[in-house]
């Protein structure tokens, strides 16, 4: 029976064993329920996310967990469950901002350098390597006042978050492709294409492209959390998203601090924890998805397998 449920799941899982398939289902479930909480939590949630009053009238500031509250109000009396829930839309938005910004044009240049080389592979391997001197929170926080003009909005906090992640993922997505790219041009089928006629542009785009970024996802899961840390800092410190423009866990965080000197735990318990458990989950999930891409895994993941549907349940080997 074990071994049927075994060979029934999904490949990424079958291949990977003990504390690394432990990580990759926890990977899994906590990124999972980021992405499910972006997507509809907001249907579900109590509140909007800078609503301040119900029927009822004001929600007052600061007050405890309860019935009409589950995770209380804040000391600004917006509702701490909804803020949380609707600060993962905030936090989904700037990963998908990021994976625009930087996998594109990181993934275009990496091409051109590669396949063309000369003096356009040295200039691009040069900025490439500039561009690792900037911290990347410190730049969020020129852009964001140079996007934004000083005024935390939602564009301008996304903007400038993005635009920071963009610029520090950029080279990373530029070296990858670009050493995949070298490899696969050397390859017989790309020299095939040369030999019966077909143009560069061709080449580059329908037969080396193709073959060069298969590794991409993995490293953008990794990014992922280091995107979300970027927007998280960048409202701590206040630069980031207004409370009356989206919920943003950092900016959350930042009014909570003066309240945990005062014993009020849910006003930075609830934004901090999903902070942790989203980078958690992406970390994870990255890393181990990294891992499995090995061949030298791979081959571990299918020996245990193998051994697996070969031994009987105390391990020992089937009557013939």
């Amino acid at each position: 029976m074990a071994q049927v449920l075994l060979r029934r799941l999904p490949l990424p899982l079958r291949a990977s064993a003990g504390v690394q398939r432990a990580m990759l289902v926890t990977g899994v479930v906590l990124t999972g329920l980021f992405v499910l909480t972006a997507l509809v939590g907001p249907l579900v949630a109590p509140y909007d996310y800078a609503q301040l009053h119900d029927s009822g009238g004001l929600f007052g500031s600061q007050q405890p967990p309860g019935a009409g509250h589950p995770l209380g109000t804040t000391i600004a009396g917006y509702d701490v469950l909804s803020r949380t829930v609707w600060g993962a839309r905030t936090a989904l938005e700037i990963i998908l901002a990021a994976l625009l910004l930087s996998v594109v044009p990181g993934t275009v240049l990496g091409l051109a350098s590669g396949y063309l080389g000369g003096r356009l592979d040295r200039l691009l391997v040069g900025v490439a390597d500039a561009l690792y001197a900037f911290p990347p929170l410190l730049l969020a926080i020129v852009m964001s006042i140079v996007i934004s003009g000083g005024q935390s909005s939602l564009v301008g906090g996304l903007g400038a978050a993005a635009c920071a992640v963009a610029v520090s993922f950029v080279p990373q997505y530029f070296r990858v492709v670009r050493a995949e790219v070298i490899r696969v041009k050397a390859e017989p089928f790309v020299d095939a294409a040369r030999v019966i006629g077909t143009g560069t542009w061709r080449i580059m785009f329908r037969h080396v492209l193709r073959n060069s970024v298969r590794t991409l996802p993995l490293i953008f899961t990794i990014n992922a959390s280091e995107a979300i840390l970027t927007l998280a800092g960048l409202g701590f410190l206040g630069f980031g998203i207004e409370p009356n423009s989206a919920a943003e866990w950092g900016y959350d965080l930042n009014r909570s601090v003066a309240d945990v000197t005062s014993g009020l735990w849910w006003t930075a318990i609830p934004p901090g924890l999903a902070i942790v458990l989203t980078v958690l989950g992406t970390t994870l999930l990255g890393e181990s998805l990294t891992d499995l891409a090995d061949p030298r895994l791979r081959r571990r993941g299918a020996s245990t397998i193998a051994r697996t549907d070969i031994s009987g349940p105390e391990g020992g080997a089937h009557d013939d």
